[in-house]
């Protein structure tokens, strides 16, 4: 009987963090965003106390604007600004990045089905806020939709930082409905993550392909192989909602952006749609999830 020769590599070094070359975007931008963060926050305040005494559209009788708190509305107009950066993301890989076009088509799929996903996910906030996002443009790190090791790790920095935040929503809204509904989301994207990682091993070689590792918010390099390489998601230690409004402020503001060393020459407006989710059997049923 043979012994099993794997064997688990050892944690990064405290080096290996702190090597600038490890350092993800979202790394980054939390340290360029910090000061931002302030003033991004304030525009949290204002389409929070703007959306207090509208009312939503409904899409069942268990919840509706009426019953948010302060801190449920903040993190929900949060949640809306980084869907809404999400969707924007998707659909510039789908539009603008050549290596889409040299994917297998059941990546591609994924792709798609991901933009009408993350629509979703915004129709639904906005739906309950009765508040649109008070960011539609978003800066990018440069070559973002020309390098496809960028793109990728950018989308899985992101996916990141949106499954963190909805943790965050699941730590302190005040409503196990609403607590409920941050979980499937964050499931969703948990989706997403693992979906930017497959895809690395079928980027085309003229597109830098096959993509052996990505680097997501934690700023160090990982194998894509396993796809999915997570035994629990991660909350990446946020538990206020601030520290994902930090993270995701260079995204949004340009002067957090220039800080970060974002392309700022050009921005991506945020083009909203009406979603079709790819399956009925996936559609939102109510908040209570039934």
């Amino acid at each position: 009987m043979s012994k099993t020769t794997d064997r688990i590599d050892p944690a990064p070094s405290a080096s290996q963090l702190q090597d600038p070359q490890r350092r993800s975007f979202l790394k980054k931008a939390s340290l360029a965003g910090a000061t931002g963060a302030f003033a991004f926050a304030g525009l949290l305040d204002i389409a929070s106390a703007k959306s207090t005494n509208s009312n939503a559209l409904r899409h069942d009788d268990d919840h509706d604007s009426d019953d948010l708190r302060h801190e449920d509305r903040e993190i929900l107009i949060a949640a809306e600004i980084a869907e809404a950066l999400a969707v924007t993301t998707y659909t510039n890989i789908i539009n603008e990045a050549a290596f889409f076009g040299r994917l297998p088509s059941d990546d591609q799929g994924y792709l798609r089905a991901a933009l009408q996903e993350e629509m979703s996910h915004y129709a639904l906030e906005q739906s309950v806020t009765a508040s649109p996002s008070p960011f539609t443009s978003f800066f990018y790190p440069k070559n973002m939709f020309s390098d496809a090791q960028t793109t990728l790790n950018v989308l899985v920095t992101l996916e990141d930082a949106f499954i963190a935040a909805y943790l965050v929503g699941v730590r302190h809204f005040s409503n196990s409905n609403l607590r409920v509904t941050a979980a499937r989301i964050m499931g969703i994207e948990s989706d997403h993550r693992t979906l930017a990682r497959v895809l690395a091993a079928d980027v085309a070689p003229q597109d830098g392909g096959p993509i052996e590792t990505l680097t997501g918010a934690q700023g160090v390099a990982e194998s894509v192989d396993p796809p999915n390489n997570n035994g629990y998601e991660r909350t990446l230690c946020w538990n206020k909602i601030e520290q994902a409004v930090a993270a995701l402020t260079p995204f949004a503001d340009i002067t957090a952006a220039k800080a970060a060393g974002f392309d700022v020459s050009k921005s991506f407006a945020f083009e909203p749609f009406t979603p079709k989710l790819p399956s009925n059997l996936g559609d939102f049923i109510s908040f209570k999830g039934c």
